[in-house]
């Protein structure tokens, strides 16, 4: 099997299943429980916490362990609606963020709030001198996607929060880092980021694990209330294990970040140099190889439907996909690449590859040695239907 859709989902890692067990088997006492057991558990929290401010160079009572990205991104959004209602009702975001951010923000625009939209170019970059000028002082909240899941455009995020507390340093600026964590290098402080969302699955951590961070001092309100669990903001007995196996796998994909990075850039490379070298009319949706997240190539095929070149990559037991596999069952065209201003005709053809450290090269040439078979025979197929 040839598995290019890490941007849906990642294998666990064997260290982090295995300390997932161990707490689950062994060390099961509910980390609210004053007993010895409980506070046990509660210390591999707690421990489990101070590994990712180490990472992110946040303080410890800024984590807040969630069930993943949908949840994050819907706390900060919700959260922050809520908590700074009084200041102000204008959010900015982009186009081509995740549906766990459009799709709140939706809703409170049924709820009265104003939402702008700032520009992206047609490789998926925000205009940040059109963010400035968008900045009033009743903008509560700038959510800007850091690394896009269905392209790998990865924002300046640094420049931009820097562009937000300068035009308004009351504005809360959030990103989904839900593709970037474990990939890119995140400093919270220094990138003047005041909610991070995290999921863990994207980077080698169980399903149903995440944490946001939220900077001390701020007003975000609850998006699930019940116990006074994480210091009264997110209700819930907390998943020991599954904070643990995300510190972990956390630890695992920074250790070693810049080998890593390099090591699945020649995976892109190789693919995308077979495809376009091989491939007559095919195109990247997004920046170059060199400049773009190395984990994630999209590429239009002229002339192709996607599900159907999937669905017969699938049949040489390669897997990819045809967009976010969290929206990838509606029939409506990319949302990020209609954003981008890419064509209607070339949506229709584009895949996207998205890859991991378990990955190789040798994977990429077997899977442009497929692709050379199958795209000029769907291409002959669909040139006839015409």
């Amino acid at each position: 099997m040839i598995y290019f859709d890490n941007s849906a989902t990642t294998r666990i890692l064997d260290s982090s299943a295995d300390i997932m067990r161990d707490i689950m088997l062994n060390q099961y006492a509910n980390p609210a429980s004053m007993s010895r057991k409980g506070l046990e558990v509660e210390k591999i929290i707690r421990n489990s916490s101070k590994t990712i401010v180490n990472i992110i160079n946040a303080n410890e009572d800024e984590i807040y362990f969630t069930s993943g990205g949908s949840e994050g991104d819907n706390w900060a959004i919700f959260g922050t609606a809520e908590g700074y209602v009084r200041s102000g009702k204008h959010i900015i975001t982009t186009e081509t963020e995740h549906p766990a951010v459009l799709e709140p923000l939706k809703i409170l625009e049924q709820r009265g709030y104003e939402i702008s939209f700032v520009p992206v170019d047609n490789m998926g970059y925000v205009d940040v001198d059109k963010l400035k000028d968008m900045i009033r002082d009743d903008t509560i909240l700038v959510t800007i996607i850091f690394a896009n899941n269905e392209t790998g455009t990865v924002q300046d995020i640094e420049k931009i929060g820097k562009v937000i507390k300068e035009k308004n340093p009351e504005t809360i600026f959030h990103t989904d880092a839900v593709q970037a964590f474990g990939k890119c290098t995140i400093n919270v402080k220094k990138m003047n980021i005041d909610i991070l969302t995290v999921s863990g699955h994207k980077f080698h951590a169980p399903k149903g694990t995440g944490f946001n961070y939220i900077k001390k001092g701020l007003k975000v309100k609850p998006l699930i209330y019940g116990g006074g669990h994480q210091r009264g903001q997110r209700a819930g007995t907390e998943n020991a294990a599954g904070a643990a196996a995300i510190a972990n796998s956390a630890t695992d994909s920074y250790k070693n970040i810049d080998e890593h990075t390099e090591y699945v850039r020649q995976i892109k490379k190789a693919l995308w140099e077979g495809i376009s070298s091989n491939i007559p009319e095919v195109y990247i949706n997004g920046d170059t190889v060199e400049n773009s997240n190395p984990y994630v190539l999209n590429v239009a095929f002229k002339d192709i439907r996607s599900e159907v070149l999937l669905h017969a990559l699938e049949e040489k037991d390669i897997y990819v996909s045809a967009g976010s596999a969290c929206d990838s069952k509606k029939k409506a065209l990319s949302h990020v690449l209609l954003a981008m201003n890419i064509e209607p005709d070339l949506i229709e053809g584009s895949i996207r590859f998205s890859f991991s450290r378990f990955n190789t090269v040798l994977e990429a040439e077997k899977c442009v040695e497929e692709l050379t078979k199958i795209v000029p025979m769907l291409r002959r197929v669909q040139r006839m239907r015409r």
